[in-house]
């Protein structure tokens, strides 16, 4: 297996299957990539969604609300591929976009994961904006080699925002992430987004500048 892309759900069963659709329908060849989805003990529709395909995803759901971080890390531990991929149940990608990663990662073997720019897209999937991901880089989209994740120490349980930042950071101490600059993926902006509840983002974000900084620094 090259390819596994893992798809975090939480209460997005009105997203979920376009994103899956977005997976399935890639110009890779189909037995060279799975699609992993983690229900992170969605309320929603979702599960009835993931009946609908359970013969061409694999499909797990997790006993109480864990947090992207856990459900990620979930993910990445069933994950039979080469390369991990993730996705948001929100957003959606590019027919080509596991292809051109892979062949970047493959006869690339100095390059430990490769990213894409991505259009921002709102309720509808109307395009909005096309955005650097070398300027502003978001956690989904981007192909790592497997074991450079857990190399890494995979995601921080802890963090129930932000995770990516804190990831990022620690990634970034011994590896490299190469962007692609063509817009594969598609960035859902939406009023449920976490990124727009300003408490949890502030609270996270001291609690990373303590982790990384220090607090007596």
């Amino acid at each position: 297996m090259l390819v596994s892309v893992i798809i975090t759900a939480y209460n997005y069963g009105r997203y979920l299957e376009r994103c899956i659709r977005s997976c399935e329908s890639q110009s890779l060849d189909r037995s060279q990539y799975e699609i992993i989805v983690v229900d992170d003990a969605s309320t929603d529709e979702t599960p009835h969604i993931l009946d609908n395909y359970a013969d061409t995803i694999r499909a797990f759901r997790m006993e109480k609300n864990a947090g992207l971080s856990e459900s990620r890390n979930f993910g990445i531990r069933k994950a039979k591929g080469q390369y991990v991929v993730f996705l948001d149940a929100d957003d959606y990608i590019q027919h080509d976009m596991l292809k051109m990663q892979s062949v970047f990662l493959t006869e690339n073997n100095r390059l430990d994961a490769v990213a894409v720019d991505y259009y921002l897209v709102n309720e509808f999937g109307d395009h909005i904006e096309w955005v650097d991901a070398a300027e502003k880089p978001i956690a989904c989209g981007i192909m790592f080699r497997k074991d450079r994740l857990f190399d890494t120490g995979l995601y921080d349980n802890s963090f129930r925002a932000r995770e990516d930042e804190d990831f990022r950071i620690r990634f970034l101490k011994n590896y490299n992430i190469y962007n692609i600059i063509l817009p594969l993926y598609r960035y859902r902006r939406h009023d449920s987004n976490l990124t727009s509840n300003e408490s949890e983002m502030e609270k996270y974000r001291q609690k990373l500048d303590e982790k990384h900084n220090g607090s007596n620094s």
